[in-house]
């Protein structure tokens, strides 16, 4: 584990070298395979040093966040055209990426904290750096402010933690009776973070200011941070069972309010990430109810919505650049002027919906299994968020694909042989991996 860690790191020079670039981006492609192809080693909690370790769950998220960040640097070409900072850019894209690493590899309950809140610096800077309104001041900090308070109650369940066990070690937080007070400690950043529906407002705004990578990297793994979090505090969530259906029942009713609210979106952007608040809601009802199928259904769905969600901020990133306007109504039949670049839009509009042979599909079968086994009136909810997933897919890519283009649009390009291996790259590996379902699905 600590090879790779020093590879990145000493990435973070080559970052300010002239056609560094370039360097930098096949680099990051040659990490990842490396990565790839040392599943069957690190998934045992191989290379278990006094602080880092790696097991399917921590093994699954940070080859994600791997796939990501190169995917980030490839949709981020204008900023290399413009040499906007271009060197600044990279060294903090690398930093997001060291971050990332150390928090999903962390053994120790306090680093665990100290990275998972120090993933949130480089975000900042890219949203304030790289963002495209000035508006992008108030979307930081809500970001900065949301996860901040919220991680508070956590550092100090770790201190109580540490002084009842004098230890913080994750592997330890099964054993000794813990009061309800830790339980509310532990979980509230996590919630927050994925977002659940009530504290998901500095969501949205965070992805509207933020550039395509921000957007990218935010929707792709930062989300997944705070179900990773619930996934490693399971012990505790298993003692306080009677509690959970709170969050059930919250994340339930609120997925379906969300989604009646992506229903009226004119902004591209926003209606993609209020249906990544409708996804996670899924996903915090699969883990809340404690069962085996909502555990791996959980971990499924977040992998394929980091896909399916970054790879749909490129396409609405690759419309922006063309006409200047994130808006439905101007981006409006792109189908007459950019038919390549439609069939994209349908092949990951059809993920996000869930349609096989998606990732997506497999982690919401098993999550729909999960919740309609802990109660049968999730079915009704469940029922409404399902179908309203698929419309406001539907509306999204009928909108924004078919009908007159819009008569102010002067000029616009069929689309770059790097922008299809963009959204290729998102594709492939979130309908290839339904092949190896029972990897994905830690049935191993």
């Amino acid at each position: 584990m600590l090879s790779f860690l020093i590879y990145l790191i000493f990435l973070i020079p080559l970052c300010f070298l002239n056609g560094g670039w370039w360097l930098v981006h096949s680099l990051f492609f040659l990490i990842s395979f490396l990565f790839i192809f040392g599943f069957p080693y690190f998934t045992i909690w191989s290379s278990l040093g006094y602080m880092l370790g790696c097991d399917y769950i921590s093994y699954g998220l940070v080859l994600l966040s791997f796939w990501i960040c190169v995917l980030m640097i490839t949709a981020s070409e204008s900023i290399l055209r413009v040499n906007y900072y271009s060197g600044l850019f990279l060294a903090f894209v690398v930093l997001l990426m060291v971050a990332l690493f150390c928090t999903f590899t962390s053994i120790s309950l306090f680093s665990f904290y100290l990275f998972f809140e120090s993933s949130l610096i480089p975000t900042v800077f890219l949203i304030l750096g790289w963002g495209y309104q000035p508006e992008r001041l108030q979307a930081g900090i809500y970001l900065l402010f949301y996860t901040l308070l919220a991680s508070l109650p956590m550092l100090v369940g770790i201190f109580y933690f540490y002084d009842i066990n004098s230890s913080v070690c994750l592997f330890l937080l099964s054993s000794g009776f813990f009061s309800s007070f830790f339980y509310f400690c532990m979980i509230l950043a996590f919630l927050i973070k994925m977002p659940m529906f009530l504290v998901h407002l500095w969501l949205p705004s965070a992805h509207v200011e933020a550039p395509i990578s921000g957007s990218m990297i935010l929707a792709g793994v930062l989300l997944k941070l705070g179900g990773y979090g619930l996934l490693r505090v399971f012990a505790i969530l298993t003692n306080f069972f009677n509690l959970n259906f709170i969050w059930v029942s919250i994340s339930l009713v609120g997925g379906f309010l969300v989604s009646l609210i992506c229903m009226r979106q004119t902004d591209l952007k926003s209606l993609i990430a209020y249906s990544s608040v409708a996804h996670m809601g899924l996903v915090i009802g699969g883990i809340m109810t404690m069962n085996y199928w909502g555990f791996c259904g959980s971990f499924t769905l977040m992998i394929a919505h980091g896909l399916c969600s970054s790879g749909l901020f490129c396409l609405a990133n690759i419309s922006y650049e063309r006409l200047g306007s994130r808006s439905l109504l101007i981006s409006r039949g792109m189908l007459s002027l950019m038919p390549s670049m439609s069939f994209w839009w349908f092949m990951l509009s059809a993920c996000n919906m869930a349609a096989p042979p998606s990732l997506n599909l497999l982690g919401e079968l098993s999550l729909l299994n999960s919740l309609v086994s802990w109660s049968w009136v999730s079915m009704f909810f469940l029922i409404l968020i399902s179908f309203f997933s698929a419309a406001y897919t539907l509306y999204m890519f009928s909108y924004s694909q078919h009908g007159l283009y819009y008569s102010g649009i002067y000029c616009c390009s069929l689309g770059y042989s790097r922008e299809f291996l963009l959204l290729f790259l998102h594709w492939l590996p979130l309908n290839l991996f339904i092949l190896s379902g029972d990897v994905v699905m830690i049935w191993l």
